[in-house]
């Protein structure tokens, strides 16, 4: 079996963690839905179901690729919530919280680079 780096395996650790997170405390992530959309709780958890598929996909090299090319897409489809989220905090945060949701929006690029990166890892 090819062997994966360090990224590919720390972001399928990533996606495992935090798909299973939308399991345990899905009101969590409800908050953090936009607004606009509807069906907060059917959102977490299908958002859920993807990470835990892109988790187990950059697993294996048969499916890196096609879970890093859908990693990366979800990693842009969240981040609307993560933006909400730090919009919320905006309003009703402390200062160090406020610096902590604007600080963490850059870090989604390269975690969509990784993502990218291991979907080029199929060797």
């Amino acid at each position: 079996m090819a062997s994966r780096s360090k990224t590919t395996t720390g972001l399928s650790v990533l996606f495992g963690v935090v798909g299973v997170l939308h399991f345990v405390k899905p009101a969590e992530f409800e908050k953090i839905v936009p607004k606009a959309l509807p069906r907060k709780k059917e959102l977490v958890y299908a958002s859920g179901v993807a990470e835990l598929a892109c988790a187990a996909g950059l697993l294996h090299p048969k499916t890196r690729r096609l879970a890093g090319l859908a990693s990366a897409g979800l990693l842009v489809a969240v981040f609307p919530a993560n933006v909400q989220m730090a919009a919320d905090i905006q309003r009703k945060g402390s200062p160090q919280q406020k610096a902590i949701a604007w600080a963490r929006l850059p870090f989604q690029v390269p975690l969509i680079k990784w993502a990218l990166k291991a979907s080029r890892e199929t060797k």
